[in-house]
């Protein structure tokens, strides 16, 4: 008997403990997803007035001693951020796979630049690597680098749910993952650079996404996936791993780490809109930024002088969310889901497991360890040893090698774009 009644008291404990454990949040609430199409609309039907004191082209401080390097460069924002950071004297790496494509557009600038000043110091990196060769991104790494803007992204509005090849889900992969690594690799060129910037193209879009660090590419079928749900989802994030990258950098490496928003914009991102949602789109061009206007946000973060200062006070008072920067150049919130610190640094600790970094590795990095090896051989005639790091606009792409690896953790590779 005496058993048993301690067997029941063992099973009531255990009940009571499973009743006061907090509840796993799975979704946005209902008044969370409200607010967040609330900032979206107010945001594309006001954008204009909100943003009517800034200039366009915005003027840039001088820049003459910063390297710059944009990725998705070729076209939309960052073929308009890439041309005016080296009009105002930056070199600027135009990180591409589409090389070609970056020249012409080179070739172009300093022809409408030609009488205006010194010519433009402008330079293509396809991050690709052959075996004959040094890693072309090793070799950008070991110089200093000040200001890197990861830009490029895709939203393929109304398409059915895609992976990867490793079976990422696309959004996820190349709008955050991706620019995560790229970020993290590129650490010691930045303290090389310091003071310096990292600063990640988001979107208003992401006050409506929502992150399960346990599932990622929304499988689980406890959500119902839409290109909205991916999109969004990927850009809360990437807020969520900037903001830890901010708290983890020490404030003697000199680095900030910002997000902002550009406003909204028709440019490359919505080149998988279906025909007739591409019409609405031009119907409307009143409220949408050119890609000019959009650029301002991420030009400002990349270049203004108080950035930095912001970005220390934020860390010293121990603010949960890295700086966020709204299309009006102006310091904003991030969304209430993206100040959950716990859900932050589990997707922190998910996304490094997902691109085979060690969870020690900033610090390894700040302290000059190498975390992967740069001498590897890969075969050329192997396509499939590159990575795809960076995000893509139409054929804009950067690559690192496939096999990356730290103890025995294989780098998957990534999308290829068409």
């Amino acid at each position: 008997m005496a058993n048993e009644s301690e067997t029941k008291k063992k099973k009531n404990t255990s009940a009571s403990e499973e009743a006061k454990a907090p509840l796993k949040k799975e979704a946005l609430g209902w008044m969370e997803w409200l607010r967040g199409w609330f900032y979206l609309v107010y945001e594309m039907l006001f954008q204009r007035i909100l943003a009517s004191h800034l200039h366009n082209p915005m003027p840039l401080p001088p820049i003459n001693d910063l390297t710059c390097i944009v990725t998705g460069s070729t076209s939309g924002i960052g073929r308009e951020i890439a041309r005016q950071l080296a009009e105002a004297g930056a070199h600027v790496v135009m990180a591409v796979r589409s090389t070609n494509r970056a020249q012409e557009l080179i070739r172009k600038w300093q022809e409408d630049w030609s009488g205006k000043g010194l010519p433009l110091n402008i330079e293509v990196c396809c991050l690709s690597f052959q075996s004959s060769t040094k890693y072309e991104a090793w070799n950008v790494r070991m110089a200093p680098l000040h200001v890197l803007i990861n830009n490029a992204g895709i939203f393929s509005i109304g398409e059915p749910q895609k992976f990867s090849k490793d079976g990422y889900e696309e959004h996820m992969q190349v709008n955050h993952l991706a620019p995560a690594m790229l970020s993290i690799l590129l650490l010691p060129s930045l303290i090389r650079g310091s003071p310096s910037r990292i600063v990640n193209v988001n979107s208003t879009m992401h006050y409506v996404g929502f992150v399960d660090p346990e599932d990622m590419n929304v499988v689980s079928g406890k959500r119902k996936y839409t290109s909205v749900v991916g999109y969004g989802g990927s850009k809360l994030a990437q807020i969520m791993f900037s903001s830890v990258l901010h708290k983890r950098l020490p404030a003697e490496t000199g680095i900030s780490v910002v997000c902002n928003t550009p406003g909204i914009v028709l440019t490359n991102v919505a080149r998988d809109l279906p025909q007739y949602l591409q019409v609405g789109y031009r119907l409307i061009p009143y409220f949408i930024f050119n890609p000019e206007e959009r650029s301002r946000s991420t030009l400002f973060a990349a270049t203004d002088p108080q950035i930095s200062e912001y970005c220390e006070m934020l860390k010293a008072d121990d603010w949960p969310v890295c700086a966020y920067i709204s299309h009006d150049c102006r310091p904003t919130n991030a969304s209430e889901e993206a100040h959950n610190v716990e859900t932050s640094y589990k997707v922190w600790e998910k996304t490094l497991e997902l691109v085979g970094l060690p969870s020690d590795a900033v610090e390894r990095l700040i302290e000059g360890e190498e975390i992967i090896n740069p001498d590897m051989e890969i075969p050329s005639s192997n396509p499939s040893t590159c990575l795809l790091l960076s995000a893509c606009t139409g054929s804009d792409c950067i690559y690192y090698p496939h096999n990356l690896a730290f103890n025995k953790v294989v780098i998957p590779s990534i999308l290829l774009c068409s």
